[in-house]
């Protein structure tokens, strides 16, 4: 019996209870790539994480913000362009990719890695047009 449920752990790919990672986890995951994130099904967005904890973030409607990223209590921070009070979030790690948990006060989002690519988003700019 000892054997059984590490033998089913691994059958199924994903730990039996997941830790957050830590900053030097996230970064050896994220780094260099795009990831697309999800909520309740839905698209939610984009970030991608270039060299040195920096970032891009995107609702995927052309405008990107850049921020970057730092471990603080267990948690990844962000800070961005037009909003430096920081968003943490709970990152952990299964077979199907990360989820992040929003650490806010009295809010409560999770969303989960739909898609990864080594290719950047797609970026309009700011005020582009007539």
């Amino acid at each position: 019996m000892k054997f059984v449920l590490p033998l089913l752990a691994s059958l199924i790919g994903a730990p039996l209870s997941a830790a957050p990672m830590s900053g030097d986890a996230f970064e050896a995951y994220t780094q260099g790539k795009t990831l697309y994130f999800n909520e309740n099904g839905e698209t939610y967005g984009a970030e991608r994480y270039l060299p040195g904890r920096r970032v891009e973030w995107s609702f995927l409607d052309g405008i990107c913000k850049s921020g970057e990223w730092y471990p603080e209590n267990g948690a990844i921070c962000f800070v961005y362009e037009d909003r430096p009070d920081p968003q943490c979030w709970e990152f952990e790690l299964s077979s199907r990719g990360l989820t992040a948990t929003y650490l806010g006060d009295g809010e409560t989002s999770e969303l989960y890695e739909a898609q990864q690519t080594d290719e950047p988003m797609h970026c309009i700019g700011p005020d582009v047009g007539v």
